[in-house]
């Protein structure tokens, strides 16, 4: 599948398919959106919300939620508002969410299932990291949100004029709810 891919880029390319895409690593509408990194999105997202290439940027991650302060999706929000003049945030989960009920044991199991050995699952829980914890997903994708956007904005290097707010797509009809 990779070779198609990268056989369909270069034509995209000698076509110059690109050119309608052009624009400069500023965000026009000067907002940053964390989200999931559903299938569903990729293209329901935008087109749900009216955005076209170069008006925000868009930051994705499994479940779309921050759970460690200093991790690379706060480091990006960092990066979007002080480098690049993002003056507002949405962090938008969705329904039907993968991440929702995910089990940390059973993705060790299957991990173990693909020839992850238990001295390297050893290794990292020796290293000092909760694999439960990191691997777990969450009960809510409401209250996930929530708590993501509580992060954002009490983070103790985000600007205090940046606004954040949550909200939850439905991933069918692209309806985007308020938190």
């Amino acid at each position: 599948m990779i070779d198609k891919i990268l056989e369909y880029n270069r034509q995209f390319v000698e076509d110059k398919g690109y050119e309608k895409f052009l624009t400069d690593k500023y965000p026009n509408k000067k907002i940053a959106i964390v989200t999931c990194m559903d299938t569903r999105l990729v293209e329901l997202l935008p087109a749900a919300l009216g955005f076209k290439n170069g008006d925000v940027k868009i930051i994705k991650n499994a479940g779309g939620t921050i759970t460690n302060p200093f991790d690379s999706t706060m480091r990006s929000l960092l990066v979007a508002v002080y480098e690049l003049g993002v003056t507002e945030i949405m962090i938008i989960g969705h329904t039907g969410c993968g991440v929702q009920g995910m089990d940390s044991n059973e993705m060790l199991h299957e991990m173990k299932k693909r020839g992850i050995a238990e001295s390297n699952i050893n290794l990292m829980k020796h290293c000092g990291i909760d694999l439960n914890s990191w691997l777990h997903g969450f009960d809510s994708t409401e209250d996930a949100i929530i708590e993501t956007v509580d992060l954002v904005k009490n983070h103790p290097l985000m600007a205090p004029d940046v606004t954040v707010k949550g909200y939850i797509m439905n991933s069918e009809t692209g309806l985007l709810s308020p938190l």
